[in-house]
């Protein structure tokens, strides 16, 4: 992978049409905005300034302080069995860096629980580092002392596909840890980082929660029990995750219904139904998409094209995925996604409390434990 700038932010599938974005629905206030709210696993990107510039355009500024978000989790690295996986992590780690660094006024790196609210109080974008994979650190597990060191604090034991820690979520055998996994969940939990089991095999989710001795994740998912798909969770799994403390995020992607092209309505679905298994102090938001919304056109086209078919040879796409799958829900593809999103859990009973849980209040205190 050649660590561009736009294919880190992501910025080849958000094009630059000034007119398809608009401005922000005008919805109701809504008390979340007035606390932290946190994307559990998103990314950002700048659709309006060269690909080679790592200062965000007044626009994109303007726009990310729109969306209510005051702070993300950003994938570093790479995912699967990969060569020269340590490396490109490493490049991955000092490119983010760079656009933070670019961006102070806007940006501010999340280390500790008490950066989400230093964020909120001034009024930047927190951003912390996750991984979506090991297998950039395999056997070295000094390697995580030095991801940390770098910034990242929350690690994911697998991605698709099996690595020397354990199963994905697409390894038919469904083989569960590895002794070398039980150990990676060890040294991630002394380092002080979270331990996510987004994209794990089942039985790797049901060892990996047992193994666990702080609160884990389920960063970014889907209710199996909804939807039968490999990339989501089954309620045994979300159960024990919120026995231990922890929290199950949702996230806005096609695995959502069949089809892959899910409503609003079974977002919310699968939202109520985490909510329902987990209780509601153990639900979260993990979009696995961008801060701002796609704009779907031939660039947009052409780039998820690219993107599956570099996937599909990496043997890392899941069932659903295609040319013509964009990673959004449709109906919430917008800057106001989140108020409208409390507005429609408004309508369906919750609470301001409660949607104020959900949006960053449950990772919040998981993060303060696990961090310390």
């Amino acid at each position: 992978m050649e660590f561009t700038r736009r294919s880190l932010l992501g910025a080849a599938l958000a094009a630059p049409a000034a007119a398809a974005l608009g401005k922000p629905r005008a919805v109701p206030s809504a008390s979340w905005r007035g606390k932290v709210m946190i994307d559990g696993l998103s990314g950002l990107y700048d659709p309006y300034s060269p690909e080679e510039e790592v200062r965000l355009s007044p626009r994109a500024v303007a726009e990310l302080r729109a969306t209510g978000v005051s702070a993300l989790t950003q994938t570093v690295g790479v995912v699967g069995n990969r060569p020269n996986s340590w490396d490109e992590t490493l490049q991955s780690i000092a490119t983010f860096d760079s656009i933070l660094a670019a961006n102070p006024d806007v940006l501010i790196p999340v280390r500790a629980a008490a950066d989400f609210t230093a964020a909120k109080a001034q009024g930047r974008l927190g951003v912390t580092y996750g991984l979506q994979d090991t297998s950039m650190v395999g056997v070295q597990l000094d390697r995580l002392g030095e991801l940390k060191a770098k910034g990242v604090r929350q690690v994911q034991l697998t991605y698709n596909l099996r690595n020397l820690a354990g199963d994905g979520s697409l390894e038919p055998a469904n083989a569960g840890l590895s002794i070398l996994g039980r150990k990676t969940i060890v040294r991630i939990e002394a380092e002080r980082m979270a331990l996510d089991l987004s994209h794990g095999g089942a039985q790797t989710q049901l060892e990996a929660i047992a193994a666990a001795t702080r609160p884990p994740l389920i960063s970014h998912t889907g209710c199996r029990a909804l939807f039968d798909h490999p990339r989501n969770t089954h309620d045994a799994a979300m159960k024990l995750v919120a026995d231990k403390g922890g929290c199950v995020g949702i996230y806005f992607m096609p695995y959502l219904a069949q089809g892959s092209h899910p409503t609003g309505e079974q977002l919310v679905a699968h939202i109520e139904h985490a909510a329902n298994v987990c209780g509601e102090d153990h639900v979260s938001i993990g979009t696995d998409g961008g801060v701002l919304p796609l704009v779907i056109d031939d660039k947009a086209r052409a780039a998820a094209r690219a993107d599956w078919e570099a996937r599909s040879a990496a043997g890392v796409a899941a069932p659903g995925e295609g040319p013509d799958v964009f990673t959004v829900v449709m109906d919430y593809n917008s800057l106001d996604k989140f108020d409208r999103l409390a507005l429609a859990l408004g309508k369906r009973g919750w609470s301001e409390g409660r949607i104020e849980k959900l949006y960053g209040a449950n990772l919040l205190r998981v993060y303060s434990e696990v961090w310390g």
